[in-house]
């Protein structure tokens, strides 16, 4: 139990520090209360731990890692050195990043634990030396990044661990020999090498050791002053890609490869600054067999001077990049029939110069995006074999009818960000293979019949952005095969009845609705939807609630409330989701849900991720939340909220996300994180905390809690009292709260201490006593109650246990009720349907002129029959009334009865009947019985209470 649920529940406020020097340790441990760090949340069904500590300033590792994390993030700090001890025992950590640091030291065994580690960055640091050991452990790396140090020297054991190592960044480092580039060629799995940015090297594979051969498939090399690169031998049989760049001086490489079948595999080649001069790029481009990619950056001084002639001339080309400005320089592009792929971007063209690219027949795909383009270039129109062709990012205002007569084969069509104002239907209607048409961010005031006839198999469509001013029915009647369709807006005039109604195959639909007339029948495969609605809609707010009762197939939806009022105007019914009984996710912004109570989500049942922010919920009730058991994720952030109490009667065990920033929480009871056993994140950001003795409990908790990640609670800051506004939270001297209290406080201890002390003692010697009182008491009553009834129901109340009922009537009731005569009362036939057991009993002794107690083991240990004989020896003793007959079934010794205080009382001091004596004269046992029966209620001195007044003993 919590400091808040003693408080809570009345306890003296002078018990407060006792129990907090019972309840927390005096050395807090900080657990996922992470100083400047968060572990990030990731809504999936593993429980992987992601760690973020980048850009905190950190001079050291933090302990505070999980040593179950799989990824950490510590790049951009301060850290100098890797010490041994810093990442121990992290077997399951995939991706390290240290990057951008001051690391200039790495502690022999400094990875050894790292077994699963796949990724390690390490860029950006002050490496000068890799020694011998230094990465030792890591046998599962695949990816390395060194780049950006001062490595001057490589041990040629270095890289001896690293047997699965498949990329490896060394650029920017100081490395002038390329003997220690030699062991890492011989990493048997290595196939990406990037060393860009040496000064002063050489490479020339006739420095190299002849008796391997090295897997790479990518090279990277460039440096200020790289002199040579020379490949004359086959050191590389497996590459396919080369990157050579400059790097401050130009035209000063020479390359030197002798042998054409060298390079037969290269297929890849990107020539970035004028690293070669003009002749030395035309020799290269000479060089290769089998070039299929040829990536020119910054090199449009070479492109002026003619390199695509030269380009154009390689007939194993098939797609070119040319990321320089050309300016007038597309026409030069004409030669180059062979290329299925043409990629423009970023050029500073303002056209494709007619005739430039309309002998490239076998053109398949076409980027002339984040240009100048005033139009559509005209020789597309040529390009039938073009499925992608990307214009987005230009000034195309118009397009034309036959601007895209003959690209029949277009699968994909960008064409967002310009300035179109206007689509007539010819524009698009050829276009019967158009899977995916991007219009967005356009000049757009009506699609018309643009979608009506033609499209039969576009699968996505963005509209959004536009100035479309309604939808109407009939508009996408020929998308039969849409699945994603967006047409949100600042702001849309009208989506009328049924205009989605044909899109029988939706999954996504994103759209922004003022007057609403839609209803979305039909749209039976539709899973995500998000709406944009706008504050102050009085049509919405009226009419909102039947128009979402068809969407049964919905799994995601969110609805965004624009506006600037605050709080908001878009209210919607609740019943709105009544018929969505698959929907796992539900957000809405700036939404006022209509008197929100246990109906809300009734049938939602799996109900996962539930976002309501932006909105007043300053009366939230937790019976909103019970028929959702399930949630895992809640973000209620800048909902007035004032108190987390709702939570407890929530019933959200399940919960693993609560977010709750923005709102107007003052004092949190620690306890309500009982009631939310699962949770793993929570955020409480941009709350006003008060930093007095009433959150003492939240204090202690977000300092000892092991489980839940508590994100930013060191930057938690005070707003009242006054005096302390701006101060931290946790930062709160706990201790304040008693020091002035500190007599009080010893006096309640005593008295605690006492109070256990004396219950310990009454419960170990003196309950017995205590029960037999409670007893008496109770037969004192009944007495009373009966003193004037002196007429009995039955002759004798048999007392045994169930174990027994074999022989009680076998042997007891065919003697005692059919011989004898007597009519006895048990329990099984005789007592009260419905009357409380402990009421029967006393009915049935006090109803009785003798009590027969049939005693064996079984008998001693049933607490029913331990009840009935404690209350008949009352009546014995008390009433001095001969009530009592002891039969025993065994033979059991006097301190086996030890433990049954009253029982071996009885038998110590009174006769009682043996069944296993009188096994030879059972005569003599029964007629000793019906003495006893016989014998009357008044006690003389030869009477014995036990059997009778002759006393048969021993029988």
């Amino acid at each position: 139990m919590t400091l808040q649920m003693f408080i809570t529940h009345g306890l003296p406020s002078q018990f407060i520090p006792i129990l907090l020097c019972l309840l927390f340790p005096t050395e807090p441990s900080f657990g996922y209360t992470l100083r400047n760090c968060t572990i990030l949340y990731k809504e999936s069904p593993s429980s992987d731990v992601y760690f973020d500590c980048a850009y905190q300033e950190q001079v050291t590792i933090p302990t505070s890692i999980p040593k179950d994390a799989v990824s950490v993030q510590l790049s951009n700090n301060l850290i100098q050195k890797i010490n041994k001890e810093d990442l121990s025992e992290m077997s399951k950590l995939r991706i390290l990043n240290l990057g951008h640091n001051q690391i200039s030291s790495v502690e022999d065994g400094s990875f050894n634990d790292l077994v699963s580690l796949e990724t390690l960055n390490m860029g950006d640091n002050k490496l000068v030396n890799l020694e011998a050991n230094m990465f030792q452990g890591l046998s599962n790396l695949t990816v390395l990044d060194l780049s950006n140090n001062y490595i001057e020297f490589i041990h040629n054991s270095s890289f001896q661990f690293l047997t699965r190592l498949q990329t490896l960044d060394l650029e920017n480092n100081f490395i002038g020999q390329v003997i220690y580039i030699q062991p890492i060629l011989q990493l048997p799995q290595l196939q990406i090498l990037n060393l860009n940015g040496y000064q002063n090297l050489t490479f020339e594979t006739k420095d190299l050791t002849l008796n391997f051969s090295s897997s790479l498939k990518e090279f990277a090399i460039s440096g200020c002053n790289l002199k040579m690169f020379s490949i004359t031998t086959p050191v590389f049989p497996y590459l396919e890609k080369i990157n050579l760049s400059a790097a401050g001086q130009y035209d000063v490489l020479k390359w030197n490869i002798p042998d054409k079948t060298i390079l037969r595999h290269v297929n890849t080649l990107f020539l970035v600054e004028p690293v070669l001069s003009f002749k030395g790029v035309h020799k290269v481009l000479k060089s290769f067999q089998s070039l299929r990619y040829l990536r020119l950056q910054f090199l449009h001084e070479w492109i002026r001077d003619g390199l695509l002639s030269a380009v154009c001339k390689i007939p194993t080309l098939r797609k070119l990049d040319i990321f320089s400005i050309l300016h007038g320089s597309t026409s030069k592009l004409a030669p180059c029939s062979q290329l299925t792929e043409l990629d423009l971007f970023f050029t500073e063209i303002d056209e494709l110069s007619e005739g430039s690219v309309r002998s490239m027949r076998q053109l398949r795909s076409l980027n002339v995006s984040t240009n100048q383009l005033s139009k559509v270039p005209y020789d597309i129109r040529s390009l039938s074999s073009l499925q992608i062709l990307k214009l987005d990012n230009n000034i195309i205002s118009d397009l034309n009818c036959d601007d895209f007569l003959n690209t029949t084969q277009l699968t994909e069509l960008y064409l967002h960000s310009n300035r179109i104002g206007k689509l007539e239907r010819c524009v698009l209607e050829n276009l019967n293979e158009l899977k995916l048409l991007n219009l967005s961010n356009n000049q757009l005031k009506a699609v018309g019949e643009t979608f009506q006839f033609s499209l039969f198999n576009l699968e996505i469509l963005d509209i959004s952005d536009n100035k479309v001013f309604y939808i109407d029915y009939g508009y996408f009647q020929a998308l039969g095969n849409l699945k994603v369709l967006n047409v949100v807006r600042d702001r849309m005039g009208r989506v009328k009845h049924r205009s989605f109604q044909e899109l029988k195959n939706l999954e996504t639909l994103n759209v922004s609705l003022s007057h609403f007339e839609a209803t979305f029948r039909g749209l039976n495969h539709l899973e995500n939807m998000t709406i944009h609605l706008f504050a102050g809609d009085k049509n919405l707010q009226s009419n909102g609630n039947t128009f979402f009762f068809s969407i049964t197939s919905l799994k995601t939806l969110s609805i965004i409330c624009k506006g600037h009022e605050y709080p908001s105007f878009c209210s919607l019914p609740v019943r709105m989701l009544k018929t969505m009984k698959y929907l796992q996710s539900f957000r809405a912004v700036n939404v006022n849900l209509k008197d929100p109570n246990n109906d809300t989500f009734k049938f939602n049942k799996h109900l996962e991720s539930l976002a309501l922010t932006m909105t007043d919920l300053s009366n939230l009730d937790s019976d909103l939340f019970h028929p959702i058991p399930h949630l895992k994720t809640l973000d209620l952030s800048e909902t007035n909220i004032k108190s987390l109490d709702f939570l407890k009667l929530a019933n959200l065990s399940a919960l693993r996300y609560l977010k709750m920033t923005g709102n107007d929480i003052n004092v949190i009871d620690d306890a309500v994180f009982q009631f939310l056993p699962s949770l793993t994140y929570l955020n409480l950001s941009n709350n006003p905390f008060t930093c007095d003795c009433s959150n003492i409990g939240f204090i202690q908790w977000l300092k000892n809690n092991k489980q839940t990640q508590v994100v930013n609670a060191h930057q938690y800051k005070c707003s009242y009292p006054l005096n302390k506004q701006g101060n931290l939270l946790l930062d709160f001297d706990i201790q304040s709260c008693w020091k002035d209290f500190s007599f009080v406080y010893f006096i309640s201890s005593t008295s605690l201490v006492v109070l256990t002390l004396l219950t310990s003692f009454i419960y170990n010697f003196l309950r017995w006593h205590l029960i037999y009182t409670f007893h008496l008491f109770l037969a004192y009553l009944y007495e009373n109650k009966k003193k004037k009834q002196n007429n009995h129901n039955f002759d004798a109340f048999v007392s045994y246990n169930i174990h027994d009922e074999h022989w009680v009537y076998r042997e007891l009731l065919p003697v005692l009720e059919e011989e004898q005569g007597w009519k006895l009362c048990l329990h099984h036939r005789d007592f009260q349907p419905g009357k409380p057991i402990i009421e029967n009993i006393t009915d049935a002794i006090y109803g009785s002129r003798k009590t027969i107690c049939v005693i064996s083991r079984n008998y001693l240990q049933s607490e029913w029959c331990s009840r009935e004989i404690q209350m008949a020896s009352f009546r014995l003793f008390d009433e001095k009334k001969d009530v009592l007959i002891l039969l025993f079934l065994e033979d059991i010794p006097p301190h086996h009865l030890s433990p049954f205080y009253r029982m071996r009382k009885l038998v110590k001091e009174r006769t009682y009947l043996s069944w296993p004596q009188a096994a030879q004269h059972p005569g003599v046992f029964w007629q000793n019985v019906r003495r006893a029966l016989q014998a009357g209620d008044a006690v003389t001195e030869n009477t014995d209470l036990l059997t009778g007044p002759e006393g048969h003993r021993d029988i």
